[in-house]
């Protein structure tokens, strides 16, 4: 179902479509997640979040945009400039203290990787144990094709997005997917391209 023609299709620049292709299929069946409808959904929220590509978090940001992003951390130019251009103090800024970041410099070391930009201590123990990896000793893991697969498949299942796609509701799956709408007029132009190349309309 998954081809290297539909990976080309939702990102032209992808390194490694028969990869991604090979290592998605795998990792999708091992989470039982084969209906077209709902590979269709979940392609288009990973071709969003890091273009089927497993990869670091850019934490690369101007102090405005820092402002935008995370208006409610950053309410002056002053304090969004004093992360702006410095990605681990801003990871460590934004993510320190929660999503079970304790530790010093855990905003950082647990800052979003793989394929659906996995974030934060807690969500890299929970998906680490349930996929079989110890994502916490090792978070690199999840740049990794078939680890970052299976993580983005656990954590769709964990968080029963499968009925939200079965529904085709884009936005419920977002909302799913980042805790927001962000995007989601891309991750709407990503899905009808996987529909139409798995013959969904």
């Amino acid at each position: 179902m998954i081809t290297p023609d539909l990976i080309r299709a939702l990102n032209a620049r992808h390194p490694d479509p028969v990869t991604a292709a090979t290592k998605l299929s795998w990792a999708f069946g091992q989470q039982g997640l084969t209906d077209p409808l709902v590979v269709a959904h979940l392609l288009a929220q990973l071709a969003h979040e890091s273009g089927l590509v497993p990869r670091e978090e850019n934490l690369h940001y101007r102090a405005e945009r820092l402002m935008q992003v995370w208006p409610t951390r950053f309410r002056t130019l002053a304090a969004a400039q004093a992360c702006a251009g410095n990605p681990e103090r801003l990871a460590n800024t934004v993510y320190g203290g929660r999503m079970g970041n304790t530790q010093p410099g855990d905003g950082w070391r647990f800052r979003g990787r793989g394929l659906i930009q996995l974030t934060g201590r807690s969500n890299y123990e929970t998906y680490g144990r349930l996929v079989g990896f110890d994502l916490v000793a090792n978070p690199d893991l999840l740049l990794q094709y078939g680890v970052g697969a299976l993580v983005a498949g656990a954590y769709w299942n964990a968080r029963g997005l499968s009925r939200p796609a079965l529904r085709d509701d884009v936005t419920r799956v977002t909302e799913g997917i980042n805790g927001g709408r962000n995007g989601l007029e891309d991750r709407r132009r990503l899905l009808a391209v996987a529909k139409r190349h798995l013959g969904l309309r």
